[in-house]
């Protein structure tokens, strides 16, 4: 599991001794773990790594284990928060309980209570998060064409996503073309407590390196031929939400420092002036290149690369998704020929599944759109897709007869979507609104398969989404 996964514990004590046996006892645990020796010290990292567990002593140095209890619920409300207390303290322990602490514990502890205590504590982050991830889906979906499919890395995105939308912590999202990158940075933006914040995308590939600076951070009038105004820069127009920097690897290393410069002071410069604007920015970066090698062939700052890098989000190729592609044809197919009830053959579909998509999700939506238009809007066959698709089926795949092939190909194909519902009916525990905005089919549709595969699903409860209609037998 890679540490962006981990369950993140952060242990504030000022006994370092109590520190290293928490974080030992973390670690066995599979949590990535982190210390502070104050409650000053745990919040300056709360705003850069958030963490989903704090253990701290009740008595700190200056500030105490209560006040940092507040205030680390108040940044990071799903953090849960345990309190480590002597004997005498167990009275503000369960003071600190009403004040939205998880537990105490008292000192000295045996290693398997605490051990036990981190475990709840984290079943419970996890509990909570996966209620909201699947409760979320349907309005990131409307709101946001959603980010299709069933498959398990691009769950694990998700899962990531719902982590983080209610940080500031920066994010690098890489994948290649055509993934939906843009689509997750505005997942985070928009899930989270800061979804009525502005939300800025730049396309740092596309702009021109003369006037770069003074886009970035805006300019003075007079400072250069044509600017006869002011005008405030694309991090002023985020002030207090989200900048999107797409194509980061593509920025020149002379803006590359700048950039740096006012990640770090959180303040800009305009171009011709000599005050500086401060800025309160959270920063989603995205790149389709390796930065990492770029940094090591000189072409990257690598101050720039670990000041962006700290959480990670990357996007599976669609190749590496193909259980997805029967669920975004049919979510692509309800998006440009919404109520036709258009049909994919075995054929066409079999073509689809074995192509590799070098453009990946944008690929596909553009190689419906086609489909449909070019099309007799009653089926889309082989023919109707463009001749590299068509031209991807290995020889070796088809069968001696037609009918045999068709009859393969069907099966094979029938089989993927017959797992496919099931799979996200168990994710959804039987909601059928739910799992039809997961699959992106529309209601009727989802019950023509639920009969045609025979699948027997328990209605939740009758209510929105889910009337008492019958499940197939």
């Amino acid at each position: 599991m890679s540490d962006a996964m981990k369950t993140r514990l952060l242990v504030v004590d000022d006994e370092q001794s109590i520190r290293r046996l928490c974080m030992t006892i973390g670690s066995t645990l599979g949590y990535a773990c982190a210390e502070a020796e104050s409650a000053e010290a745990a919040l300056a990292r709360l705003e850069s790594d958030a963490p989903d567990l704090i253990l701290t002593d009740l008595k700190l140095p200056t500030m105490s284990g209560v006040e940092l209890l507040k205030q680390s619920k108040a940044l990071l409300p799903h953090t849960e928060v345990a309190i480590m207390t002597g004997h005498g303290s167990i009275e503000s322990a369960v003071d600190a309980m009403k004040l939205g602490a998880y537990d105490y514990i008292e000192k000295p502890f045996r290693v398997e209570k605490m051990r036990l205590l981190l475990q709840r504590m984290a079943e419970k982050v996890h509990l909570v998060t996966e209620n909201e991830f699947l409760r979320e889906r349907v309005t990131t979906e409307e709101n946001l064409d959603g980010i299709i499919g069933t498959s398990a890395n691009i769950q694990d995105v998700l899962r990531m996503i719902s982590r983080l939308k209610d940080t500031r912590t920066p994010v690098l999202i890489s994948g290649e073309s055509g993934t939906g990158k843009e689509l997750a940075a505005r997942a985070i933006h928009f899930r989270g407590s800061m979804a009525k914040t502005p939300f800025v995308a730049v396309d740092c590939g596309s702009l021109v390196p003369t006037l770069m600076e003074s886009e970035l951070f805006g300019y003075e009038k007079g400072a250069f031929t044509g600017a006869t105004k002011s005008k405030a820069g694309l991090f002023q127009a985020a002030n207090g939400g989200t900048i999107f920097l797409d194509e980061i690897g593509e920025l020149p290393l002379e803006m590359q420092a700048k950039l740096l410069r006012v990640l770090q002071e959180k303040e800009v410069r305009p171009v011709g002036s000599n005050e500086k604007v401060n800025v309160d920015v959270r920063v989603i970066a995205a790149t389709n290149r390796d930065l990492e090698s770029a940094y090591r062939a000189g072409t990257f700052r690598k101050d720039l690369y670990f000041r962006l890098n700290v959480v990670t989000v990357h996007l599976p190729a669609l190749r590496d998704r193909r259980s997805d592609i029967p669920v975004l044809v049919h979510h692509f197919l309800d998006r440009y020929a919404k109520g036709a009830h258009l049909q994919v053959t075995a054929a066409a579909m079999k073509s689809l599944l074995n192509y590799d998509w070098p453009g990946n999700i944008r690929e596909l939506e553009n190689c419906i759109a086609r489909a449909i238009t070019l099309g007799d809007r009653q089926t889309i066959d082989v023919i109707d897709l463009p001749p590299s698709i068509r031209s991807e089926q290995p020889e070796s795949t088809v069968s001696s007869s037609p009918q045999d092939a068709a009859s393969l190909s069907t099966t094979a194909l029938a089989e993927m979507e017959r797992m496919t519902i099931l799979r996200v009916f168990e994710q959804t525990n039987g909601d059928k609104a739910l799992a039809g905005k997961m699959l992106g089919i529309s209601r009727a549709t989802l019950y023509r398969k639920l009969k045609r595969y025979n699948i027997a699903v328990k209605s939740s409860g009758a209510g929105p989404g889910n009337d008492p209609q019958p499940a197939a037998p």
